[in-house]
């Protein structure tokens, strides 16, 4: 079983730049306390990263 992460969305798009909300998208995020369970890939981790001011990792699994 692969290993997985649960990510949630702590901050809002608004006024944010366009690169910061297509990476919400990406992550399958969009609306507020919204949480998604994504494979703990170096790609997510990457995407994580890059916006830790508008996402949280909740749990680790696997």
């Amino acid at each position: 079983m692969a290993k997985t992460i649960v990510v949630k969305q702590i901050g809002s798009p608004i006024r944010r730049p366009d690169i910061q909300r297509q990476t919400l998208i990406g992550l399958g995020l969009n609306k507020m306390h919204k949480t998604r369970e994504l494979e703990d890939t170096p790609s997510i981790r990457g995407m994580v990263a890059k916006i830790p001011h508008l996402v949280e990792i909740i749990e680790e699994r696997g």
